[in-house]
């Protein structure tokens, strides 16, 4: 990083906690940001779909990207702002593995911000902290959004509110049938309605899951008839039963 005198801060932090409801994060014309949820979880919706961000997990979001947080459940929320002339991260939005090391990195910055990249140890910090983004995996937490069809975003729109509603259900309420339905899911998101809303429902129940409620009650909230068809749905998405993926 170089260390030229510069009038303004280029790593600015933002700490906030969200009650449970939809919110909208401060966005300046020249910043990416980089959101992690330090406790719960929220879902970060642009123009092109959605991330769900649970704990221990964050979100690159490129300048100029809008973006709505929606959360079921209490989020806290910590984000580093950086001027885009840093290149800190690649230019497209993504979702990572926060790390014991990055977690630490990023909750000092945050606390610390903002940073003098002309102090040898903000430097120094945000070299590490940079270097070691690049190296976290990328996490299966996005949904394309359906915005080309209107029949499609209502249904996502209802399933979102409602994970557990049922697919008769959703054609009802967009006043189609079933058929007409899963035709314009497939043409809007390049997915089958069946396994968007499949993902939907997971990504889903991780804001009851990282908020304390139980397997039990999460899979029925979602729309599962079992705990045990839950949990194998879960693993198939993420690689990992509940339990251990919100733990890692």
């Amino acid at each position: 990083m170089s260390k030229t005198r510069h009038d303004e801060p280029l790593v600015r932090g933002y700490a906030v906690t969200h009650p449970p409801g939809a919110a909208r994060l401060p966005v300046a014309a020249g910043w990416d940001q980089l959101v992690y949820a330090a406790s719960g979880t929220m879902t970060v919706s642009t123009a092109a779909g959605s991330w769900t961000v649970p704990p221990a997990r964050a979100l690159w979001i490129p300048a100029g990207e809008q973006v709505r947080i929606v959360n079921r459940f209490r989020v806290a929320v910590r984000t580093l702002y950086f001027a885009s002339r840093l290149n800190a991260l690649p230019s497209e939005t993504r979702i990572v593995t926060v790390t014991g090391l990055v977690r630490e990195l990023l909750l000092h910055a945050v606390t610390h911000s903002p940073l003098d990249l002309d102090a040898p140890v903000d430097s120094a910090l945000l070299t590490l902290l940079v270097d070691q983004l690049h190296q976290l995996p990328d996490e299966p937490l996005w949904l394309p959004s359906p915005a080309g069809s209107a029949i499609a975003f209502t249904a996502a729109e209802l399933i979102r509110d409602d994970p557990a509603r049922p697919i008769s259900s959703l054609a009802r309420t967009a006043g189609v049938s079933q058929r007409t339905l899963e035709r314009a899911f497939l043409a809007a998101t390049g997915m089958t309605l069946g396994v968007w809303r499949r993902h939907a429902r997971i990504l889903a129940s991780l804001h009851y899951l990282a908020a304390g409620t139980s397997v039990t009650e999460t899979a029925s909230a979602i729309g599962y008839s079992t705990p045990s068809a839950f949990v194998t749905a879960f693993r198939s998405q993420l690689g990992s039963p509940p339990s251990s993926y919100l733990r890692h």
